[in-house]
């Protein structure tokens, strides 16, 4: 399964974003993008307005963890559906199984959660799963798979993955059964703060 297996930090820094959790300190200790001297200048943003916009794709596409054709394939996708095309790419990328997974507190990271489902740790509606990029959508059930439940990273959940501060709406978490139920659909506010999307429409338009 094709994958992103570049520094997730070195990414953070190149974009000037924290794209994982254990970026944000990095990010306060070295500042300038790869390459560069610290203390020499900030992350580029890219002087040009295509420059600006390519940033930006950049950023969503690391952040959310798609190599680039994934990434195209799906903005395409949301330029064919009713509505502002940015705003469907985003419930999109949202609906993904492993940013689901993430979502609701099972992991640290996309990338953790990626790699639970990759494992085959969970399932939908009682089928075993190891696609990460499976689309879930209203109705679904996810549960760990029974076999899992003996790993010691789920019976340490509470140490691995602490629960999160909160849980979108679109998601009902039952965290003792290691139960989750796709309550509804993902609203524009409940992507990643700091997220320009109109950028990204620019940016496959040109």
């Amino acid at each position: 399964m094709a994958r992103d297996l570049g520094s997730i930090v070195k990414m953070s820094r190149r974009e000037g974003y924290a794209l994982h959790p254990k970026a944000h300190k990095a990010l306060v200790k070295r500042s300038a993008t790869p390459g560069q001297k610290a203390g020499s200048r900030p992350p580029m943003r890219g002087g040009s307005q295509y420059g600006i916009s390519l940033r930006e794709k950049q950023k969503v596409k690391r952040m959310y963890g798609l190599l680039e054709k994934q990434f195209a394939k799906l903005y395409a996708e949301a330029s064919q559906t009713r509505g502002q095309s940015g705003e469907a790419m985003l419930k999109f990328l949202e609906l993904r199984l492993d940013n689901t997974i993430y979502r609701a507190g099972y992991a640290t990271s996309r990338r953790a959660a990626r790699q639970l489902v990759s494992h085959g740790h969970f399932m939908v509606n009682d089928r075993r799963v190891d696609i990460p990029s499976l689309r879930v959508k209203v109705g679904d059930k996810i549960a760990l798979k029974p076999s899992s439940f003996n790993s010691g990273y789920f019976k340490n959940i509470d140490d691995v993955s602490p629960k999160p501060a909160s849980i979108p709406a679109w998601l009902k978490v039952d965290r003792k059964k290691f139960e989750v139920s796709v309550a509804g659909i993902p609203t524009r506010d409940d992507a990643e703060e700091g997220i320009n999307e109109q950028l990204i429409v620019e940016y496959y338009s040109r």
